[in-house]
């Protein structure tokens, strides 16, 4: 199955320039062709070519289908953006293409990269989720502050991944829940105090294991390790 992703399907619609030119000239679709789209809500729809142009194709829409998501848990990431974009965005279509719900860009006190651009976010996303023929968008948030972070988030478990040694436990050994949100911190870690800041708002402070992982290596071990729980 090809999977094809418009955000609002009404009865008719007209896909984008970059879907309509793939649709055309990459994978060379006619008039009456039918394909299939979603719109990351857990739908998929079955539609037919009623205009083929590369720059604006429309379609038909002929059939929904509610779809089940493809795990059964809740996961939220909250990870410091790295300093080199590629590797971040490697993070989105990885945990995407696994599974996660949302993504939250989190400023911390050793943060090396403070802004991301959110539509580019989106796109990597939209494609990871195309990809693994997924009918369910992971949301990305803005960016936002540790602190107000912490204060903000509730679930039925919430984790902090430091390599801090003092009072830690092994997350592939705690009991998994059903809703989770797990922090990932910057290259440099996070502080201390941010560490305990975590705690005193009902943070559990986890390690995932003994080597020392990248950022967003640290973020698709932990994504994995709820995916292989449940």
């Amino acid at each position: 199955m090809q999977l094809f992703y418009h955000n609002k399907i009404e009865d008719f619609i007209t896909l984008p320039k970059e879907e309509s030119r793939h649709l055309i000239k990459v994978l060379r679709k006619e008039i009456n062709d039918i394909i299939f789209i979603t719109d990351g809500r857990g739908n998929l729809f079955s539609a037919k070519i009623i205009l083929q142009d590369f720059k604006k194709c429309q379609l038909k829409i002929l059939k929904k289908e509610s779809q089940k998501k493809q795990h059964n848990y809740s996961l939220h990431i909250a990870i410091a953006p790295t300093k080199n974009m590629d590797r971040f965005e490697w993070f989105l279509e990885k945990a995407t293409e696994i599974g996660v719900d949302e993504i939250t860009p989190i400023i911390c006190e050793k943060s090396e990269r403070k802004k991301i651009k959110i539509e580019r976010c989106e796109k990597i996303i939209t494609s990871a989720m195309k990809q693994s023929l997924k009918f369910h968008k992971p949301k990305i948030n803005q960016p936002i502050l540790f602190k107000d972070f912490i204060k903000n988030k509730n679930c039925d478990k919430k984790y902090i991944a430091s390599c801090n040694e003092i009072n830690r436990k092994i997350l592939k050994d705690e009991e998994i829940y059903q809703s989770s949100t797990i922090l990932i911190g910057p290259e440099g870690d996070f502080t201390k105090s941010e560490v305990q800041d975590a705690v005193n708002n009902n943070f559990i402070h986890v390690s995932l294991g003994k080597s020392r992982l990248r950022t967003e290596t640290a973020a698709i071990f932990a994504t994995n390790i709820i995916n292989i729980n449940f």
